[in-house]
């Protein structure tokens, strides 16, 4: 019976799923979870990050939420990146990654948080 199911289930599954190529224009949101000993610190190294961004034109909206109802992870700090599209994210990420400034920053993150999860999501149209 669960063969059945799972036979009906799963052509579904594929259609209702975007490929790849139509999900490369949908926003595409990246999710971090962090705890941090000192938030304060870590929002003023955000805010830090954020104007490193800037100068390199990278076109990601970055927001810090504090998470009030959320079970175990209550009170962590939720960081959520926001691209445009899949090929913005890559753009992006190449410009950051081959930036030495930017490197030190993000590792210099390490002292001030742990990350839970990090996560990536795309947006249904």
């Amino acid at each position: 019976m669960r063969g059945k199911v799972a036979a009906l289930f799963f052509p579904l599954l594929l259609t209702l799923m975007p490929t790849t190529a139509a999900a490369a224009d949908h926003t595409v949101l990246r999710v971090l979870v962090v705890k941090s000993e000192s938030p304060d610190a870590y929002l003023k190294e955000i805010d830090r990050g954020r104007e490193l961004l800037k100068k390199l034109g990278v076109t990601a909206t970055i927001r810090v939420w504090r998470a009030r109802f959320a079970g175990e992870q209550a009170g962590s700090i939720v960081v959520s990146v926001e691209y445009p599209s899949m090929a913005s994210m890559a753009k992006d990420e190449a410009a950051i990654e081959s930036n030495p400034e930017y490197v030190a920053w993000y590792r210099s993150l390490d002292k001030l948080r742990t990350v839970v999860s990090d996560s990536l999501y795309t947006e249904m149209k």
